[in-house]
């Protein structure tokens, strides 16, 4: 693996990035290029390509270089113009002022020479150090939220935090990320495996770098930090394979998971050996004081990230009162453990919009158009389903699945989930009377059902999805398909009804059993209620209407379709759920038809 960098006249003036194996990257002095140099005035705003590509003589990978046509001032390598070439690890070409260097990023772990001294620092024994040059290190501590923002990998995060280290640590002489990975057979651990994320030295030219891969492994097994001390007068044995640059070297750790654990590595060397030194050891000791102080602060920074990415998502699902939950006393990130799916009693709101096929042809030729109008319609739902303490589940098109009684079981999940209803109904009914709002001509359909079900997320912690699963889901899709039939813009099973007349008073909502069906494919007979907005603004319907309304619905079940008809009679006109049952009792002239059971089997979903 390859890594080019790019150094002007300016010591600011510098960047590194990792070419990737086939991929070819644009070179020049414009924003727009893969690799961007824009301090260099002598390129072209498009000036070259660099790509790593095999060798076939050589049976190797190498780079090449390839100047773009049109190009006017040109590429020196070893002093002589090139359009084309190719080079290999060290190699180095001009263009202008800039030089761009290529380095081979694949490093060998080492085993040096048996330290003269290794050290050991605890977490606190390090908070007791003190720092003698604090200024330079702050002013480098300050680059760092910067660095972390700017970052949109793991290796550019790091990249930035090497570049970093050698800022504050002055006397290292290479700064890397290390990675100690577990090979796991099935739940067992068969071994581990250190790898170099990226590593960089002050002195491009010193050569290749290879760590202490025993100092790692310790360090990122104990996660503390470890420093080692080496005599190299010494010579280095023949089971040893480092060279002998470096006279201390430390690795400090920065995280740990099941799969893996990284840390800061860094070397250097000293003008005299460990023990004649005693300002040699305080200042290593703030060294690495620093390099752990650098490691706290990205991995505080890496957990809020995580934990924003994954309230980003949940956002979308769940209402604020359950995200405090869900991060209150977690010192590791959101406790999703109570997102887990499992089975719990859930009330199940599925609202439809009604109007969206015909305005799909209208505005064919206007798709964003019709997508922007369709969201903003989503968002009044979901808006109330969570406003009201519910969880958003699925987005069916047009339709949004809403739920109450999880992660947490709750005896007033009906209500919550009626309230929600009504108030998406009572949106829609004042975006209706504004005949200039872009939504006005939209209207819904909800049913509202309970009973049990599967709740819970699925996916990875990258996509997550939050669902119900369960025959209640399907019970209140069947309902919300119901409202179009029988006229009433929500519609309620048998229990949800029951426990919305027992904890609604009349300001709040207002149920009315509008009849008993056999929905289409079902076996069990269905009774079904219409949630009525309270007497006032969108609802006409008095409490005596609604009373009345209930008897012409007993005595349409009893088979007394003359009284039915009598009593559906004497509702208002504008009342159209009255119309359902009125066209069945005129088709029959009034008289129940033989074999009467009191339930209407719909012929259609």
């Amino acid at each position: 693996m390859w890594q080019l960098i790019a150094e002007g006249k300016d010591p600011r003036q510098r960047w590194k990035h990792r070419l990737e194996q086939g991929r070819a990257y644009l070179v020049g002095r414009s924003v727009n290029t893969d690799l961007p140099v824009p301090w260099e005035p002598l390129l072209s705003s498009k000036h070259f390509e660099v790509v790593a590509i095999k060798d076939d003589v050589a049976k190797k990978e190498v780079i090449e270089v390839r100047q773009l046509e049109k190009v006017r001032n040109p590429i020196y390598l070893d002093g002589v113009a090139a359009a084309q070439f190719r080079m290999s690890a060290g190699q180095r070409f001009v263009v202008g002022q800039t030089s761009f260097i290529l380095r081979e990023l694949q490093s060998v772990m080492g085993s040096p020479n048996a330290p003269v001294q290794e050290v050991t620092f605890t977490r606190q024994e390090l908070q007791r150090v003190h720092f003698e040059d604090a200024d330079r290190r702050l002013e480098a501590l300050a680059r760092l939220p910067a660095a972390i923002g700017r970052a949109s990998s793991r290796h550019e995060t790091a990249q930035a935090l090497v570049s970093l280290i050698l800022a504050g640590i002055k006397q290292a002489d290479v700064a890397a990320v290390v990675k100690r990975k577990h090979r796991r057979r099935g739940d067992h651990a068969v071994g581990q495996e250190i790898e170099i994320t990226t590593w960089d030295r002050r002195n491009e030219t010193a050569g290749t770098f290879r760590p202490s891969a025993k100092l790692v492994k310790e360090a990122l097994h104990e996660q503390r930090s470890i420093l080692n001390v080496w005599d190299n007068s010494t010579p280095l044995g023949e089971h040893y394979t480092a060279t002998a640059d470096f006279d201390w070297a430390f690795c400090t750790p920065v995280s740990k998971t099941a799969q893996e654990s990284w840390g800061i590595y860094v070397a250097g060397s000293l003008d005299h050996i460990w023990a004649g030194g005693e300002n040699a050891k305080k200042n290593l000791q703030a060294d690495v004081r620093f390099a752990q102080l650098v490691g706290e602060i990205l991995n505080s920074a890496e957990k809020m990230n995580q934990m924003e990415g994954q309230l980003s998502v949940l956002r979308q699902f769940l209402s604020p009162p359950l995200l405090s939950v869900l991060e209150r006393d977690s010192e590791h990130g959101l406790n999703t453990d109570l997102l887990n799916p499992k089975v719990c009693d859930v009330t199940v709101l599925f609202c439809d919009l009604r109007g969206f096929s015909h305005h799909a042809e209208e505005m064919s030729e206007d798709l964003p158009g019709l997508l922007s109008r369709v969201s903003g319609a989503l968002e009044v739902m979901t808006k109330e389903i969570l406003d009201h303490g519910g969880v958003t589940g699925d987005f069916l098109g047009d339709a949004v699945l809403g739920f109450w009684g999880w992660p947490f079981a709750s005896d007033d999940a009906p209500l919550k989930a009626c309230r929600a209803a009504l108030a998406i109904r009572n949106q829609f009914s004042q975006i209706q009377a504004n005949p200039q709002h872009p939504l006005s001509d939209f209207n819904v359909g909800i049913g509202v059902a309970h009973g049990r079900a599967i709740a819970g997320k699925i996916g990875t912690s990258g996509r997550m999805t939050v669902t119900v699963f369960g025959p209640v889901v399907n019970l209140a899709s069947r309902l919300e398909g119901m409202t179009k039939k029988l006229l009433a813009p929500i519609l309620l099973d048998e229990v949800t009804a029951k426990l919305a007349r027992a904890g609604f008073t009349s300001e709040e909502g207002r149920v009315r059993q509008l009849a008993s069906v056999l929905p289409y494919g079902m076996e069990k007979d269905l009774v079904v209620s219409e949630l009525v907005p309270p007497l006032g603004e969108f609802s006409e319907l008095t409490d005596e209407q609604l009373l009345l309304y209930e008897e012409g619905v007993r005595q349409f079940i009893a088979g007394n379709w003359n009284a039915a008809y009598q009593a559906l009679h004497g509702m208002p006109p504008s009342d159209r759920a009255q119309d359902f049952l009125m066209s069945l009792i005129t088709q029959h002239h009034r008289t129940a038809p033989q074999n009467w059971t009191g339930t209407i089997p719909l012929p259609s979903k």
